[in-house]
């Protein structure tokens, strides 16, 4: 074995040696990097997780899907409408005109959507439920099934029918046993005749399908919401090939109908995104903000070097005669600046350790909670977050225990004799 590893290993079996010897002085000195590495562990992971259960959900329905937004976008961006903001420039009959094979050959069916949540009602049960105004066009973009009764038509969804299809949770939840078809509910204060139930399919996107009211989009819009206006709406394609020359035709009947001449894209009032599109976005989206809350929690680590200095500052004041008595025996200011720079890194790196399995343990323990609430939430080792937590743990170690090994290289050995 070489000198220099001899020499590092005594200088690290050193450090762990007083590190047992003040384990609760040690523990406070590491708390901080302990905090910040697990906050960016769990983050990172609860990050990764979210970002996978939206980009799975957007994969299943497929490749031929297409998505209309109201509000312009920057080629990379959301529209702002997804950021809560109320934009109205999409409506019912922009829907219907897409759904015009003149207009956008190679469409299947055209979904549009208002959603709102209200008090859904029932003899005397009463439960609080999303309300989705759509159109015919549901069942075959949303790939869902009826599993009782049936779906409203395209008479009622033209006519303003005063009909509904139950979530299953819904049905469950104000009828128990009883059959619901036929019966009578009440939304707020308007009532509706219940036609169908649909047959279970879960949380798509954050939204439990199985705890909704689906009515037609003009029963929603005129009745219950008095809007004229949709939040989003959906096509599907015949096939993958359809979808570049079907969003082109989308732009050109949305700018016609809204007026828009140019055809640049710079005044479109309308975001237009197939599935892949879509998933790119979300990837920008989502990969931004997981950075940005990381970020956030690693400024722990600067509060915990912080601390880290100030312990061994406190540290070299105390053990002012043994550094004396080392020095007297031959140590130089060399030795003594890496026995305590040695022991601030092994510091951090045990904290960095640590936090890494906190950091871990929670991680698993919040997928464990999203999957008990119907979520399918995966969780997996972030080794780059794992990594870099950790790099950035010992960097942070040796730089703010710099200043202290450099103090405590510096004393006088006479001087640090007579201290007390």
């Amino acid at each position: 074995m070489s000198r220099h590893y001899l020499y590092f290993k005594e200088l690290v079996l050193n450090s762990l040696k007083n590190l047992r010897q003040n384990k609760r002085r040690s523990f406070l000195t590491a708390l901080g990097i302990i905090i910040g590495v697990s906050s960016v562990i769990a983050i990172v992971s609860i990050g990764d997780g979210a970002q996978n259960l939206i980009l799975d959900q957007v994969k299943s329905f497929g490749p031929t899907l297409v998505g209309v937004l109201p509000g312009k976008s920057e080629d990379k961006g959301p529209p702002a409408s997804v950021y809560g903001i109320n934009i109205t420039t999409l409506t019912y009959e922009d829907a219907l005109a897409l759904n015009d094979p003149a207009n956008v050959p190679n469409v299947v069916a055209v979904a549009a959507y208002v959603n709102d949540s209200k008090t859904v009602s029932w003899d005397a049960n009463q439960i609080t439920a999303t309300i989705k105004g759509t159109t015919v066009g549901y069942l075959e973009v949303e790939q869902a099934e009826v599993a009782a009764g049936r779906f409203f038509t395209d008479d009622e969804e033209a006519g303003v029918a005063r009909v509904v299809v139950l979530g299953p949770t819904v049905a469950n939840d104000l009828f128990g046993e009883t059959n619901p078809l036929g019966r009578t509910i009440k939304i707020g204060n308007q009532a509706f005749e219940v036609i169908g139930v649909m047959k279970a399919k879960g949380t798509v996107g954050f939204q439990n399908n199985d705890n909704q009211v689906i009515l037609p989009l003009t029963t929603e819009q005129k009745l219950i919401l008095g809007i004229n206006y949709i939040n989003l709406l959906r096509f599907k394609v015949a096939s993958a090939a359809d979808v570049p020359q079907a969003m082109d035709m989308t732009k050109l009947t949305l700018r016609e109908r809204h007026g828009i001449n140019d055809s640049s894209g710079a005044n479109d009032d309308f975001t237009v995104r197939s599935s892949a599109e879509a998933i790119d976005t979300i990837k920008t989206v989502t990969n931004g903000l997981k950075f940005f809350l990381a970020a956030m929690a690693a400024l722990s680590l600067l509060i915990g070097g912080i601390g880290i200095m100030n312990i061994m500052l406190i540290r070299v004041a105390q053990r002012t005669r043994e550094i004396g008595l080392r020095k007297a025996v031959g140590a130089n200011n060399h030795d003594i600046m890496w026995q305590f720079l040695v022991e601030s890194g092994v510091i951090t790196l045990v904290g960095g350790l640590i936090g890494i399995v906190l950091g871990e343990l929670l991680s698993v323990v919040i997928a464990a909670v999203v999957n008990s609430l119907g979520y399918a939430w995966g969780w997996g080792w972030s080794w780059f977050s794992i990594i870099i937590s950790v790099s950035i743990s010992i960097a942070i170690g040796l730089i703010f225990g710099l200043y202290p090994a450099w103090r405590a290289s510096k004393l006088d050995p006479i001087e640090a004799l007579r201290h007390e």
